[in-house]
């Protein structure tokens, strides 16, 4: 058997794990999570108690529910009636009071459910030449052949495909024998890439900021990981690079604050740049056309 350090991206994910469940342990009910769920009470609308339900400023049913202590017909204005009253209690126009309801959202950034994936069936059915050994140094992947005697066009879609997975040991396992294989693959990475194309559009298409993140890096490694390999990238650009224009400016605004994520390589906006000037640097001529056709923000970093 051969061994090999752990990578470490794929150590990073478990070491972020253990720290957010620090931050935030699971099942903890914080603040923010027992005010959703109506376990706090709630402040008045003013130091006199509530508005009405029919003046409250954030009222936003049409009409409004009419209120018949105000809206009855007056005799000393016999050109005046019911219609007429309340048009005037409504508002200017017949506009309602309060402010008009928000445009539904699309949800073009929201997350998508994560399927299982394949990596998980094989490993399951111990299909695949890996295993771990936890050890006092952390976990480490073992082969049970040598890496260049693997048949690539089998196990590396696999391995491209258990990328998304969010339960260890599957995302350890497939991030870090994912990088190994691109380490030491060489010649045999060039023929495979059209059966990466789907794995890597499936892991994009969860819209999951960690997965999105993991994913990217995994690309920028396969396009340096052997010749060629950037410019078969090209003609699959329209079914990879759709979520990457509408992720490419989440950039969070902090003042003077510290983003942490830019350290950690999590900033999903930077990663992004990032990871289209390394295609457009490795994707020869035709690259950065067709990345300005599927991102138009998209600023080409190459000098001329």
């Amino acid at each position: 058997m051969t061994s090999a350090k752990p990578s470490r991206a794929a150590a990073t994910l478990i070491l972020d794990d253990a720290l957010n469940n620090i931050v935030e342990p699971k099942g903890s009910k914080n603040f923010k999570v027992m005010k959703s769920r109506g376990m706090l009470p709630r402040g008045n609308h003013s130091v006199f108690g509530d508005f009405p339900p029919d003046l409250s400023p954030k009222n936003t049913t049409w009409p409004p529910p009419q209120r018949t202590g105000l809206m009855r017909k007056s005799s000393s204005a016999p050109g005046i009636g019911f219609g007429t009253y309340h048009a005037a209690f409504v508002g200017f126009g017949g506009a309602p009071r309060g402010n008009p309801p928000d445009p539904p959202k699309a949800g073009a950034k929201a997350p998508r459910p994560v399927l299982k994936s394949e990596f998980r069936r094989f490993y399951d059915r111990g299909d695949l030449p890996i295993q771990v050994s936890h050890g006092s140094v952390g976990g480490q992947l073992y082969w049970k052949v040598p890496i260049d005697k693997i048949d690539y066009h089998h196990y590396l879609p696999i391995f491209f495909d258990g990328a998304r997975e969010q339960e260890d040991p599957y995302r350890f396992l497939a991030v870090q024998g994912t990088y190994e294989m691109l380490e030491g693959g060489d010649s045999k990475i060039l023929p495979v890439v059209p059966q990466l194309i789907i794995p890597i559009k499936v892991a994009l298409n969860t819209r999951n900021p960690t997965i999105i993140c993991t994913m990217l890096k995994i690309m920028q490694t396969l396009v340096k990981s052997a010749s060629g390999v950037g410019e078969a990238l090209v003609p699959y650009y329209r079914q990879i690079l759709p979520v990457l224009n509408i992720f490419k400016t989440s950039n969070s605004n902090m003042g003077d604050l510290i983003d942490y994520s830019q350290r950690k390589r999590q900033n999903l906006g930077d990663l992004i740049s990032e990871t289209l000037e390394i295609m457009e640097q490795n994707g020869g001529e035709d690259a950065f056309i067709n990345i300005k056709y599927m991102i138009p923000t998209y600023e080409s970093s190459v000098l001329a």
